[in-house]
Order: C-alpha cells, then sequence, then structure tokens
C-alpha cells in the first residue's frame, strides 16, 4: 500500500510540473496570435491614442512576464479572470459549457467502452475468421479519417438524406432531456467511432498475447470452452493494458471534441474557444486551453496509475 501511495505522488507532482509546463507554452502561445482585441472592439475608426488607452485598460500594456504573474497568482486563488470581449467572469461563461462537454464525452464514453470490450472479446473469440476480418477493416477505416469527416459525412447520410437527427446541436439551457440526447446523437457517433476502433483493437491485441500463454493452454486441454477462457481467465490478467488504453480514450473525448463541437455548433468548451480565438478574447482561450490541458494530464496521469496498480509485477518488482 506505501508503495501505491508513493506512486500516487509521484505522478501527482509530476502532472503538477507538467500542468505548470503547459501553461507557459499555453501563455506563450495566445500572446502569438495576430491581432489585437482592443484595435477589433474599438472599431478601425479608433485612433492610435485611445487604442493604446484601452490597452493599459485592460492591462494587455504590461510586460509578458508581468502578465504571466499575475495569471497564475489568479489562478491559484480560483480566479480565471475577466474576458476582456463582454467583461463577465470568466468562471460563468465556462461553468455552462464545462457541464455540456463533460456530458457530451461522458455519453460517448457510455456508448463506446461497452462496445469496444464487447467488439474487442468477440474479435479474439473468432481470431482469424470473417468477423475479426470485418472489424478489424472497420476500425482501420474508422482510425483513419478525421472526425470533422466523419461528421460532415454522418451529418449528409443522416440529417440531410434520412432526416432522422438534426445536423445542429444547437441545445438551449432549459431543453429538455429528450432534445439533450436526440441533439447529441451524431456528435457521440462522431466521437465514439474512433475510441471504439482504437479500445477494440487494444482489447484484441492483448486477449490474443495472453491466449497463447500456458496456463491457457492448459485450460484448452482441461476442456474449458474458447468463450469461458476469454472471459474468466485471459480478460482479468488483460486489464492492465486495456484500462490504460479507456483511460487515455477518455483523456481524448474530453479535449478532442474541439472540432466536433464546432462542426456541429454544440454549445461546449470547445466552441467557447473557438468561439473566444476569434475575438481575441486572450483571458478565455487561456482558461479554456488550460482546463483541457488540466484534464487530459489528469486522466493521462490515472491511465498511468491504474496500469501500474492493476499489474502486480510493476507495483511490486524484483529488485
Amino acid at each position: 500500500m506505501k508503495s501505491l501511495y508513493k506512486l500516487l505522488l509521484q505522478r501527482l507532482a509530476l502532472g503538477l510540473l507538467s500542468l505548470f509546463a503547459v501553461s507557459v507554452i499555453i501563455f506563450l502561445a495566445v500572446g502569438m496570435l495576430p491581432g489585437d482585441i482592443a484595435q477589433a472592439m474599438l472599431g478601425q475608426s479608433a485612433t492610435p491614442e485611445t487604442v493604446a488607452a484601452y490597452r493599459a485598460q485592460l492591462g494587455l500594456d504590461l510586460p509578458p512576464l508581468t502578465r504571466f504573474g499575475h495569471w497564475i497568482w489568479h489562478l491559484l486563488q480560483g480566479d480565471l479572470g475577466v474576458s476582456l470581449a463582454n467583461q463577465r467572469p470568466i468562471a460563468e461563461l465556462v461553468a455552462t459549457r464545462l457541464g455540456n462537454t463533460f456530458s457530451l464525452a461522458l455519453l460517448a464514453a457510455m456508448v463506446s467502452v461497452p462496445t469496444a470490450l464487447l467488439l474487442g472479446m468477440l474479435a479474439a473469440l473468432y481470431r482469424n475468421s470473417w468477423f475479426d476480418r470485418l472489424l478489424n477493416t472497420s476500425a482501420l477505416s474508422a482510425v483513419s479519417f478525421p472526425e470533422f469527416f466523419v461528421a460532415y459525412i454522418l451529418i449528409l447520410v443522416f440529417a440531410v438524406k434520412l432526416g432522422w437527427f438534426p445536423s445542429i446541436s444547437n441545445i438551449a439551457p432549459d431543453a429538455s432531456l429528450g432534445t439533450i440526447l436526440e441533439r447529441s446523437v451524431l456528435p457521440v457517433a462522431t466521437l465514439s467511432l474512433v475510441v471504439i476502433a482504437q479500445m477494440m483493437r487494444m482489447t484484441r491485441a492483448s486477449l490474443i498475447n495472453l491466449l497463447a500463454s500456458p496456463y491457457i493452454e492448459m485450460a484448452r486441454l482441461k476442456g474449458i470452452s474458447q468463450a469461458r477462457i476469454i472471459f474468466h481467465h485471459a480478460l482479468p490478467n488483460a486489464l492492465a493494458p486495456i484500462v490504460n488504453v479507456v483511460a487515455l480514450n477518455l483523456a481524448y473525448l474530453v479535449v478532442g471534441v474541439v472540432v466536433v463541437e464546432v462542426v456541429f455548433v454544440y454549445p461546449g468548451l470547445g466552441q467557447l474557444l473557438v468561439d473566444s480565438v476569434s475575438k481575441r478574447d486572450i483571458p478565455v482561450v487561456q482558461a479554456c486551453s488550460l482546463i483541457f490541458a488540466a484534464t487530459y494530464i489528469l486522466l493521462n496521469t490515472s491511465a498511468d496509475v491504474l496500469s501500474i496498480a492493476s499489474n502486480p509485477r510493476l507495483m511490486h518488482p524484483k529488485g
């Protein structure tokens, strides 16, 4: 147990260090965005003196190191800052959008994780059959296409041609559960396709690797069915890599929603990030980027810890 606590502390320390490094990169990258929010808000007819005064009012005339220090200090106090575009607290802008993004990722996870695990076990059970080859071909095809391409294909087929689902997922805050689910079908399907393919292939590969183990051969000699061997003997020992890839794909579901949200005009954090970039609203861009980075680092760290904790050989290495 002490080794697990030590591992957790090490991974958390590494995660915090990574998050600080990412915050520096975010600040520098956002600072290199072209355009000037002061000029954009005042219009092209504004005089240079007016633009300079407004930049000073917004604090954009301070040295970059000073602005970075102020940003980090306020973050440590739980203050995300104020939007330059509409002078609203960023926490208010992020609250609803973050809930929508996590809801979309949760729905995609509820669909993709059980489906991927089941398909991976069936592919291992019927290895080298037409079913296995069909699954592998479909998985490779799903991984090869970018998310926006898959999204537009789904819109063309299910929204334009068949008319089953709306092409735009503009969910109102007071929308009913049925409306939310209906307008989330195509975004969830887009996110799930790539994730299912990756997790299914990893599950299949892990199980097939274990099926060549001596204890599996002994189970076959005892007359145990192939399905029981996979579900009761091979799967528990393949949990380490499977848990790792599931956690990593959950991180992708949260961070990878930006493109999907933009395509479907979904009111999530990714859409807010893109809108803020177009407005040059630097504090909102920094806050959204940092939230995505922190979520990814947290889930990535969790995947690392779960992978090690589920493998006794890694938890208790021989000297």
